[in-house]
């Protein structure tokens, strides 16, 4: 998609949904609000393609809500049992999200491997998402559901759905007037096990709002509580887990009662406000808790020997000494690559284009690709960009200067 494509994608995007936004509100379907669906979800891939890009230049998260636009056609129209629907398109990787759960639970030790773990369940989205992943990680998981009360009928359609959804255990949590209150009341529970909640990075961004305000102390929500209790999904989001939920068809329940807690008021009214202030303002907020440098700042704090750090989505970052710069990660020369103003292809089996590397080497030969780009005047500017033709380690072509048999290689100006 070229950039001209993009900005008419985004105006005509803007331009129909302001026209369209009763129409959507009002449950009508018209050519004009399915236009702005589809407009709204092909301008969301592209935004979530570029996006970590986006956030190594300029510090910027995906804004929150983002992935939501696949749910349009549902404003005004929330529901208390959320059964899933078709989603387009799907954004969220559900085995990788697992792998993110695994890691957290391995790095802090959360949960023996292969053991016992009792999840404490809702009927909500993170809580599903939480009782299937560590389901399907390998966990012997039971569930259990604490009824409160608080809304009559629907509370006791929620500890319904636990039963039968999880096979939870339910018990009694009536009683208490405060969010304190009940949450004591939850953790009075099963004492005897290990129990895990379904809390969420966006809960931690809630807690640490809330913690400042109340206290001003940035603390967050512990991944162990001191009774043991463990958050194996403080790595994920709110959205992902909602996501995870359609995309594996897990039914969940929708707590409308949420929006009148203090943590509702943060979600609904705060949240919003601050991201105004700054797109990336949950990401930055979360850090205070984390309070542990990323991989990308390891590789920024210092300026000794080299490093590279895959960022996804086909860049790579890499620092030389006090020097950092972006690069393509490379890709598979199946066929025909395109690479800045260079289409490159082949047909041999096993190669590669990639970025210049400090120290490479034409194949069979001694020469170094740094003098191969001297001799050809190459400017320095120039040559962290300039693809290489690639088997293993070894450099085969150095389009433009270098030729190789079964290599073609044509300069396309962009």
């Amino acid at each position: 998609m070229r950039l001209e494509q993009v900005v008419e994608l985004l105006e005509r995007s803007f331009d129909l949904g302001i026209g369209a936004v009763d129409q959507l509100l009002d449950g009508e379907t018209s050519p004009v609000s399915q236009d702005v669906g589809k407009l709204l979800h092909r301008a969301t891939g592209f935004l979530l393609l570029v996006d970590p890009f986006r956030s190594l230049l300029l510090g910027l998260a995906l804004p929150p809500g983002l992935k939501e636009l696949g749910h349009i056609r549902n404003i005004g129209r929330r529901t208390v049992a959320g059964n899933p629907s078709p989603v387009y398109p799907v954004l969220v990787d559900t085995e990788r999200l697992r792998e993110r759960v695994e890691e957290l639970v391995r790095r802090h030790d959360l949960i023996a491997p292969g053991g016992d773990v009792t999840c404490l369940v809702s009927g909500g989205a993170d809580s599903t998402c939480l009782w299937h992943v560590l389901t399907e990680l390998g966990y012997r998981v039971s569930a259990l559901h604490v009824n409160h009360g608080l809304r009559g009928a629907a509370s006791d359609e929620d500890a319904r759905f636990c039963a039968e959804r999880f096979g939870a255990e339910v018990v009694d949590g009536s009683g208490g007037l405060t969010e304190d209150d009940w949450r004591s009341s939850r953790y009075s529970f099963a004492t005897d096990r290990l129990r895990a909640t379904g809390h969420t990075a966006s809960d931690q961004v809630e807690t640490i709002l809330y913690k400042l305000v109340a206290s001003g102390v940035a603390k967050g929500i512990k991944v162990r509580r001191e009774d043991g209790v463990v958050r194996p999904l403080l790595s994920v989001w709110r959205d992902e887990t909602e996501e995870y939920c359609r995309a594996e068809g897990l039914e969940f329940r929708t707590d409308e009662s949420n929006s009148d807690t203090k943590r509702g008021l943060i979600r609904e009214e705060i949240l919003p406000r601050l991201r105004e202030l700054h797109p990336a303002a949950e990401s930055n907020l979360l850090r205070l808790a984390d309070g542990e440098p990323t991989a990308l700042d390891d590789l920024l704090a210092s300026t000794a020997g080299s490093r590279r750090l895959d960022l996804g989505a086909g860049l790579t970052a890499v620092r030389e000494y006090d020097r950092v710069w972006l690069e393509r990660t490379p890709v598979a020369l199946d066929g025909e690559v395109r690479w800045g103003e260079w289409r490159i292809a082949s047909r041999l089996p096993g190669l590669k284009v990639r970025a210049w590397r400090a120290g490479d080497r034409l194949a069979g030969r001694s020469k170094k690709i740094q003098d191969v780009f001297v001799d050809a005047k190459i400017p320095r500017s120039a040559r962290e960009s300039w693809p290489l033709v690639v088997r293993g380690d070894d450099v085969v072509a150095v389009p433009g200067i270098v030729e190789a048999e079964g290599v073609r290689v044509e300069r396309v100006p962009d």
